[in-house]
């Protein structure tokens, strides 16, 4: 794994994980560019980077979640002159709540940048990231990929997409020199949970993004890079246990962890009855 004089691409980089991605990649002598929505937050933070450690660091406002963002992305590096060795698919988002009462356009909009853009950002980097073979594919998924997640069930089978697909990314490119990993965190210390909209959804013990980004960047390190890690000594307990117990049971104590709670068939919107 290189990271003095490579570039590495981060998603989701205004805040949370992508901010210590950035830091701990800036501060080994990686140049970074910095992609989301939230413009003096990505700015605020490219300077600090840049006088902390004399990196490079370009600021890139973009919504992933709109279609034709990764190709669009693309065009702007190439108007830069800006290649990139490493890929950190870190942008996405949940919500809590019965799905048959969740908001159709913010469903829409979860798929869109948590399955969508994370594809569509792959295939548009990874010929040139396995050509090169110094960096990395990073894709963040979740312990909630390991298993059915009532009251967030879109949110836990997008990332079990993440998770499958990064997996079978990294057997397809095994003869390069490109280290793939999907890092899958418990609840982590950022602003997940605000947006998610109830604490009900952080279940475990809360690391902290340089925990995370610190377990990430030590398994790209290692002489050989494993397909995927789960991040936290209880959180790779609960997984492993996850897919050892029946499917039926582990449905049950994954819908009492969350605190799940569903509308009676009486009370469903009227254009969900059958």
């Amino acid at each position: 794994m290189t990271y003095q004089g490579t570039v590495a691409l981060i998603t989701g980089a205004s805040a949370g994980l992508g901010v210590e991605f950035a830091r701990q990649w800036a501060e080994r002598g990686a140049d970074v560019v910095l992609v989301a929505r939230r413009l003096d937050r990505l700015e605020e933070l490219a300077a600090g980077l840049e006088k902390r450690y004399g990196i490079n660091a370009h600021v890139i406002a973009a919504d992933l979640a709109r279609p034709g963002a990764a190709a669009a992305l693309r065009a702007e590096l190439d108007a830069r002159g800006i290649s990139v060795h490493t890929l950190i698919n870190n942008a996405g988002f949940g919500s809590y709540g019965a799905f048959v009462r969740q908001d159709a356009s913010q469903i829409n909009e979860m798929i869109q940048l948590n399955v969508v853009a994370v594809t569509e950002l792959t295939r548009t980097f990874l010929p040139d990231l396995a050509a090169d073979g110094r960096g990395a594919l990073v894709t963040v998924a979740s312990a909630a990929a390991y298993q059915p997640t009532p009251a967030m069930a879109v949110y836990g089978a997008t990332k079990a997409f993440v998770l499958s697909f990064t997996e079978a990314v990294g057997y397809e490119t095994r003869t390069s020199h490109l280290r793939v990993l999907a890092v899958s965190p418990g609840p982590v210390g950022t602003e997940f949970f605000d947006v998610a909209g109830s604490r009900n959804a952080a279940v475990g013990r809360m690391a902290t993004p340089e925990q995370v980004v610190t377990a990430t960047r030590r398994a790209l390190e290692r002489r050989k890079t494993p397909p995927s890690i789960v991040a936290g000594l209880g959180n790779r307990i609960s997984t492993l246990a996850s897919t050892l117990t029946p499917r039926r049971v582990t449905l049950a104590v994954s819908g009492r962890i969350l605190k799940a709670s569903f509308p009676s068939s009486t009370t469903l919107p009227a254009a969900n009855r059958t």
